[in-house]
């Protein structure tokens, strides 16, 4: 039994080495997108609005798929439409439309959904809730490792091939000449994007070989039976707003990197490496929460400890310049690290049969990561792209909150 739950956890690795390499790509087609097609700071913040807005208007849906699937096929079927929405995004290149790489976008976000609403209570409920921060940094490593992998790799085919392109977008005025460039800027897309399908699909084949076992959640809790109504548990709705608020504050603080440098004039050839130094403080924290959560600390006062430090290193970033204010912004996912991992168990415990609905929502508050870089975006051309990251504050306070006693209230 335990060698099997080690394999169910290896794969579920793999899927979130996925989660990672897509997600995180986001970082690098921000400033790619706002050059190639030519965007305001707001319009370029449709990249991780159309991404993670797919998560709120999927996440239910996602749900009653899983209901008739189980989590094994719901994992495959969204690994299929990752796999469309990475064909969408080669049509939207060979196109040159902005619009179509959106719904590329939001295609792939859809998928993820599916798969993160099976993963995440799947990885929770396969062992001692006590450890389930455990288990989701370790998760959280792979995602972020990957995550690197394809920041790398995709900002040398976009930059490291580009920049001579799009350095030349400054001296060409002849409208021919400029549409040639720009035509070559989105051809640097096209084959990444073919990769990338051909292994979503070879991973689809690998989740149905790998024959995972299902889990019943409504073994959990027999007692949870007599409570007829997912609103029932307030506990979980306040972890909803803690998911948006942490996703939120996550996606500002890697996303936006390469695109913040270059207002302060730090070169792109230095700047592209500064999501994956964010990346790395993740899996530095990820690794830290492994070593102290639970055995030396809880998951809740961890959270407390980290969004504190969260709050103290955003003032850093707001009141200082340079390069000292990016590495402040880098240092901040750090502290991100052990968010998810303990909002997540917080959130979802003895719940009983409404796990999977539960953690459908809890994929719904995903959304933090489509509207708070959207505001940013617009505070960033209102104001400037510094003093816009202020609209992560609110989101740091009430982790605090939600940590210190909100967790804690069983009934309304």
């Amino acid at each position: 039994m335990k060698n099997k739950t080690s394999f169910s956890i290896f794969v579920i690795g793999a899927l979130f080495f996925v989660f990672g390499f897509v997600t995180w790509l986001n970082s690098v087609l921000i400033p790619f997108l706002k050059t190639a097609c030519e965007l305001s700071d707001a319009k370029a913040s449709l990249v991780p609005f159309a991404f993670y807005i797919s998560y709120f208007v999927m996440a239910i849906p996602s749900s009653s798929i899983l209901k008739k699937t189980g989590f094994a096929n719901g994992m495959a079927l969204g690994l299929i439409i990752m796999a469309i929405g990475s064909l969408v995004f080669v049509l939207a290149a060979v196109e040159r439309n902005y619009l179509l790489f959106l719904i590329g976008l939001f295609t792939q976000g859809t998928g993820l959904a599916l798969l993160q609403t099976a993963t995440n209570p799947y990885v929770t409920i396969i062992g001692p809730i006590e450890s389930a921060a455990q288990r989701m940094s370790i998760m959280g490593i792979c995602n972020k490792i990957a995550g690197m992998i394809g920041i790398l790799i995709l900002a040398h085919v976009l930059f490291s091939s580009t920049n001579s392109l799009v350095e030349s977008l400054d001296t060409i005025t002849n409208i021919t000449l400029r549409e040639e460039v720009f035509k070559k800027l989105f051809n640097s897309v096209v084959f990444p994007y073919l990769v990338m399908t051909i292994v979503l699909v070879g991973l689809v084949l690998f989740i149905k070989l790998a024959k995972l076992p299902e889990i019943s959640e409504e073994e959990q809790e027999e007692e949870m039976r007599t409570k007829n109504s997912i609103f029932a548990y307030p506990y979980l709705w306040f972890g909803i707003a803690a998911i948006f608020f942490y996703v939120g504050v996550e996606v500002l603080a890697i996303d936006y990197l390469i695109v913040y440098a270059k207002k302060l004039q730090i070169p792109t050839e230095i700047s592209k490496y500064y999501p994956v130094a964010a990346l790395s403080a993740l899996v530095v924290g990820y690794l830290v929460g492994i070593v102290l959560v639970p055995k030396f600390i809880s998951q809740r006062i961890s959270l407390i400890i980290n969004a504190l430090l969260g709050i103290s290193l955003l003032f850093v970033a707001l009141y200082t310049t340079g390069k000292i204010s990016v590495y402040a912004i880098i240092a901040l996912s750090f502290t991100h690290a052990i968010m998810w991992p303990a909002i997540w168990p917080l959130s979802i415990h003895n719940l009983g049969r409404h796990t999977k609905l539960a953690s459908a929502f809890l994929i719904m508050g995903i959304a933090g990561g489509a509207f708070l870089p959207l505001i940013y975006g617009i505070l960033s051309d209102k104001f400037n792209a510094q003093w816009a990251y202020c609209v992560m504050l609110p989101g740091y306070i009430y982790l605090v909150l939600f940590a210190t006693f909100l967790c804690k209230i069983k009934k309304w």
